[in-house]
């Protein structure tokens, strides 16, 4: 029994042994994540004393930033941020003194880290290496260290990179490799040295990304053979049923040979399966291979995807082999358009500034990207791009399988504090890197278009016509343009398209809203596609119940400062409407400047700024999404995609507000960018009530309606003359499943306006009306034009832009309105809770009253949201009891040309019925010197910026 035991322990571990043998000749990789040494060397003396011959001590899991560690300094006021401020009003108002604590720094203008390290940092690690790969090549792959790293083996350094968007790969030669113990030692720097991409590019601004040091993503050492590939290109032909492989390899000799696989990605079956001869005298040559024609397309339509496997063979073994994932895909422009397979795209954008607020940095795994994908599809998006910076691997890999056309950007916003074109190192810093991105990401079918980043300023016309020539003639799979840009900036006139602003904004500062407008002659001169850059940029107030999920290393201490400063002007209770009438009104600008640009025949696409918050710059609330990419509460993504999706019914109204006198007659049109014409399209259009009863309705079919916009497929025709009561209506157009909607307001042809004898209407808080408030009569004070506490709040109907810090206060200073709608004030005027477009008429450039002398409870019936830098409590309409009278105080004017202002002629009318009626009792008592020092002319302690530079 004994000896059989013996025997069966010998049979084991030899067999145990025999497989770990097997597996070490085998292993071609050394995983590098886990727990590496580091020291951080602010004084920068590294270097000089050779710490890569010493021991580190401290610890840190890799791969991470050093602030996930909490790894680094506390910031402070004497921080020296990656970033511009032009608000520099938190560093001296008094009233921001408390927020300046060192105990306890609440910074407005970005999400604050928990610690920030700038300058270099060494990570040390020992590694074993295997027998097998003695006198091998080895190369190191660190996927993403931001952002300038330098390598040694042991003593003898390796080498030295600076991509902010490729891995950083290192070559071991084999003189180097011996079996057993090695240090391998990273300095990674991310302090700007010779090369600026300039302080607000988001591949290094604290505005998002947050400046961090350290290195994510993969981390490995790979075996190198006698002959290994570089990279691989791949072509795809799709009219000749073909892809042209373009293969640089290193060591290859006259005995290699490659071996091609091509797999259908989805089913894995075999569409092509060759050996062929390495038929080149050097390391570069060209292969074609066959698809056949059993294949499918790559589109947002069918994201179908395949896999190169490629192997490189001598007569004796595989000596490397790499698999590629790939579409076949043809994207072309024709005059204005944009092209794939064929059929004409339109690119439904937003644009991704890096903002991942858990931690700073992009994600490196695909399924955080296939999230993120999924929401915006959700959204009715098809496109995004990538705002200075470049994202990893996993991004292009996520949105090969969703069907998402990419923009990416060099790393750099080369304004503020660099130019490009100004023979600086960031010139040629931006071509490598260039070629570095498409030769790392260039097969991937997501990857269509490609711009050198962001508004530049120096010389930069001449470089960057010369940057389009050159990369346009380096790779042929994409379409380039010079730059991202505004309107102020040049046009780089042999980019393939423009990416600018303007077309994009409302018209509603001077004009009454309709949907009649569109941008077609903002482009008309163009001959090529043109995108509209950055659009949006409206304005919600914090959702302060967001604030709990900033668990990493970034806190939103500008989402605290912004909740305790509401509370502090009174107004905490009100956070929550706030958030829910500022994205009302945030939601329907979205709507109607997306509906416009679908209106234009001759744009290509539109970028948002952005489906989601952006986190710097003053705290940018953009988005109908948070920075999570989450919803906030006031619209899902089923009704953004109602105005936002491959198909949607269009109307152009005139106006959104009728006499009853009126007869609506539209035009319905379609925008058709399905990918496919729309044959025997069944239209149907309703007219309803807020109860969902419909007043009209009427259906049609419409023989075939093309892919592309302005397809006018019929009209809406019905009079009002039977609607006697003011009241809000729903328009519905539905197309083939697809349906949109929009708000209207019918008034009936309304009365003069009569009042009783106990009504008195003024204009100031004078004695005559003081008068009648101690005989207890009412009074109605239309106050507009001659307010002062207030006079400095600039309100039009639309919300401030991108924000009011980044912009110095430019206006609007205001987000939208609270109206207090079940008030019975508007018995007969309808309203919901936010400002709807029948609002523009009372509130577009209306005076706003501060009621900062008011007692800290008293609550306005209509309440204009202000700025969250500022929080002053606002008011258009209000009532209070002064004695034994009884008042009502608007700053809108309901005096003039009411026979065209019809809203504001309702609304006139339903106030003094109300203030005619046993329903008007004010609840809040007021004093008279309160109100009367609304009127009072004196000087008043106004904002300041404390800077004089503007964005």
């Amino acid at each position: 029994m004994r000896k059989t035991f013996t025997l069966l322990t010998l049979v084991f571990f030899s067999i145990l042994f025999w497989g770990c043998s097997t597996k070490e000749h085998q292993q071609t990789e050394l995983e590098l994540s886990g727990t590496w040494n580091y020291c951080l060397d602010s004084l920068d003396v590294g270097m000089a004393e050779k710490w890569q011959l010493q021991d580190f001590e401290d610890k840190i899991n890799l791969p991470a930033a050093l602030r996930d560690y909490d790894i680094g300094n506390k910031p402070s006021l004497k921080t020296q941020w990656t970033g511009s401020i032009y608000d520099s009003s938190w560093y001296f108002n008094p009233a921001m003194k408390k927020y300046r604590s060192k105990e306890s720094i609440k910074f407005p203008f970005w999400l604050t880290p928990d610690t920030r390290y700038v300058g270099k940092a060494w990570f040390q690690k020992t590694i074993t290496i295997p027998d097998s790969w003695s006198g091998k090549n080895l190369e190191l792959m660190l996927e993403r260290p931001h952002w300038q790293t330098k390598v040694w083996l042991d003593s003898t350094e390796i080498g030295t990179d600076n991509s902010l968007s490729v891995p950083h790969k290192f070559i071991i030669p084999a003189s180097y490799i011996s079996s057993g113990k090695h240090r391998l030692t990273v300095q990674v720097d991310n302090a700007i040295r010779d090369i600026d991409p300039g302080i607000n590019s988001h591949s290094i601004s604290d505005h998002t990304q947050g400046n961090w040091n350290g290195i994510v993503g993969q981390m490995k050492l790979d075996v190198l053979n006698s002959a290994y590939f570089n990279t691989i290109k791949i072509l795809p032909d799709v009219k000749n049923n073909k892809v042209a492989i373009t293969v640089d390899a290193n060591g290859m000799e006259n005995n290699n040979s490659i071996a091609f696989k091509i797999l259908d990605k989805a089913t894995g079956k075999i569409l092509q399966n060759k050996e062929l001869k390495w038929n080149s005298p050097n390391d570069l040559a060209d292969f074609t291979l066959d698809m056949g024609k059993d294949y499918s397309l790559w589109s947002e339509f069918n994201p179908a995807l395949y896999i190169l496997e490629a192997t490189l063979k001598n007569d004796e073994e595989s000596l490397d082999t790499r698999r590629i994932t790939f579409g076949m895909r043809n994207f072309s422009i024709d005059d204005k358009k944009f092209i794939i397979n064929g059929t004409q795209v339109f690119l439904r954008g937003t644009t991704e500034c890096s903002v991942f607020p858990l931690t700073g940095y992009p994600p490196t795994s695909k399924e955080e990207w296939a999230t993120i994908y999924k929401k915006i599809k959700s959204f009715g998006l098809n496109h995004m791009r990538f705002h200075s910076y470049c994202p990893p691997e996993a991004a292009f890999e996520a949105a090969d399988e969703a069907g998402i056309y990419l923009q990416v950007e060099g790393p750099s916003w080369a304004k503020y504090s660099t130019t490009l074109g100004d023979g600086k190192p960031l010139d040629n810093y931006l071509m490598k890197e260039t070629k570095r991105i498409i030769d790392t990401y260039g097969n991937h079918p997501s990857f269509m278009m490609m711009a050198y980043g962001n508004e530049p300023s120096g010389n930069y016309v001449p470089y960057l016509e010369n940057w389009v020539d050159h990369f346009r003639e380096y790779d042929s799979q994409r379409v380039f343009t010079g730059a991202s840009t505004g309107g102020s900036w040049s046009i780089i006139e042999n980019s393939d398209f423009i990416v600018r602003a303007p077309p994009r904004g409302l018209e509603w500062k001077d004009k009454k809203p309709n949907s009649t407008f569109d941008y077609r002659t903002k482009t008309e001169n163009q001959e090529r596609p043109y995108v509209t850059f950055e659009m949006g940029q409206w304005c919600a107030f914090p959702n302060f119940e967001e604030i709990p999920k900033y668990k990493g290393a970034l806190k939103a201490k500008n989402f605290e400062l912004f909740k305790e400063d509401l509370k502090d002007h009174h107004m905490a209770d009100l956070a929550d409407k706030f958030l829910m009438a500022s994205g009302k009104l945030q939601a329907l600008c979205y709507k109607q400047e997306i509906e416009a640009t679908l209106r234009t025949p001759n744009l290509a696409g539109y970028q948002l700024l952005g489906l989601n918050d952006f986190s710097g710059q003053g705290t940018a609330l953009v988005g109908v999404l948070d920075a999570f990419w989450d919803e906030k509460g006031y619209i899902t993504s089923e009704e953004f995609k109602a105005f936002n999706d491959r198909v949607v019914p269009l109307v152009r109204f005139d106006a959104f507000t009728f006499k009853n006198t009126e007869v609506l007659q539209e035009s319905i049109e379609v925008a058709n960018f399905s990918g496919n014409v729309l044959q025997d399209a069944k239209v149907h259009w309703s007219i309803e009530n807020e109860e969902q009863v419909t007043y009209d309705e009427g259906s049609f079919t419409v023989s075939e309606i093309p892919v592309g916009n302005v397809n006018v497929i019929g009209k809406i025709s019905s009079s009002f003359e039977a609607i006697t009561k003011a009241q809000k209506l729903v328009v519905k157009v539905r197309v083939n499943g697809f349906e949109n909607s929009w708000n209207i307001w019918v008034y009936p042809n309304q009365p003069k306006i009569e009042k009783s004898e106990e009504i008195l209407i003024a204009h100031r808080a004078n004695d005559q009306v003081l008068e009648a408030l101690k005989n207890g009569k009412s009074v109605l004070l239309l106050a507009a034009g001659n307010i002062e506490n207030g006079k400095d709040v600039i309100q039009y109907f639309t919300p401030a832009f991108w924000n009011t810090s980044w912009f110095r206060m430019r206006p609007p200073h205001t987000t939208g309105i609270y109206i207090c709608d079940e008030h019975p004030i508007f018995k007969d005027f309808p309203t919901d809770y936010y400002s709807d477009l029948q609002w523009w008429e009372i509130s577009n450039r209306q005076q706003v009253m501060n009621l900062e002398r008011f007692p800290v409870k008293f609550r306005p019936i209509v309440q204009p949201i202000d700025t969250w830098f500022l929080n002053r409590r606002l008011a258009m309409l209000f009532e209070a009891q002064i004695g034994k009278g009884k008042l009502v105080v608007c700053s809108i004017d309901l005096e003039s040309d009411l026979e065209h202002r019809i809203v504001a002629k309702q609304l006139k009318h339903s106030i003094i019925k109300y203030m005619d009626s046993e329903a008007f009792k004010p609840d809040q008592s007021i004093e008279w010197d309160i109100i009367s020092e609304l009127f009072e002319v004196k000087e008043r302690p106004v904002w300041k910026s404390y800077v004089s530079e503007n964005p």
